[in-house]
């Protein structure tokens, strides 16, 4: 049904070393908007990855029409960081924006099928709907005890000092709008892990609406996690930088 959301929706989709996954996740997204009739772009940021993940996004381009698919590069320290959305935005012609990792760690048709995030949105007429694994029939699946507890820790930590009113803070599936995203873009420092963090934490001190949809999150299908000890370091300090800020 058309009717539903006569809006435009872009997805950014960054992506470092992601030439196995991409296609699917292009191909279930596309799959998905045109089952429940939402108008769509996906904008492909890749991050110079050397295993040809451009090759196979301009491939994509030409299978599916350069209206619906687009594909940039850049160069950044890291991928996590605001650098790719920033760029992605300035691209982007929906008002309203998703931001998602291409590694298949997101179930895509299960939050865009029949509504999900969308339905979610129009519901409280939300500024941001956030994918929460904590909530609800959410779950994470394929990881072992350590990512669990050091993943439900972070997030345990991040509630205790930053009461954010929001259950997930560390995921990175959400849904913006464009101009509440740009806001956010402006003020947020962080990089890596505790930018998704951060996003939120200073929606809240902005006083935008959020609204939370249960995921599963299931780990990456193909490659390696980006999850490393010095993650969690750098995790740590970011989320101590916050306290002491906000």
């Amino acid at each position: 049904s058309g009717s539903a959301m006569a809006e435009r929706l872009s997805v950014l989709l960054p992506t470092y070393n992601e030439r196995d996954n991409l296609p699917l996740v292009v191909w279930l997204l596309v799959r998905t908007f045109r089952h429940s009739g939402i108008d769509f772009e996906i904008i492909i940021i890749d991050d110079g990855s050397p295993d040809g993940t451009q090759e196979v996004a301009k491939e994509l381009e030409k299978i599916y029409g350069s209206d619906k698919i687009v594909s940039w590069v850049v160069i950044s320290v890291l991928l996590s960081s605001g650098t790719a959305y920033i760029h992605g935005m300035k691209h982007a012609t929906g008002n309203f924006i998703v931001i998602m990792d291409a590694d298949l760690s997101h179930h895509v048709s299960l939050c865009f099928m029949y509504g999900g995030f969308i339905l979610k949105q129009k519901e409280g007429n939300f500024d941001i709907v956030s994918g929460t694994r904590y909530r609800g029939n959410g779950g994470v699946y394929g990881w072992d005890l350590k990512r669990k507890l050091i993943s439900r820790g972070a997030n345990f930590l991040t509630q205790v000092l930053l009461r954010p009113g929001a259950s997930d803070l560390t995921g990175s599936f959400r849904l913006y709008r464009k101009e509440v995203l740009q806001k956010l873009m402006e003020k947020c420092v962080s990089k890596g892990y505790v930018f998704q963090m951060e996003m939120i934490v200073r929606a809240r001190q902005l006083g935008f609406t959020i609204g939370e949809v249960p995921i599963s999150f299931v780990d990456r299908v193909y490659g390696e996690s980006k999850l490393g000890g010095n993650e969690i370091v750098s995790f740590l300090k970011g989320l101590l930088t916050l306290f002491a800020t906000t």
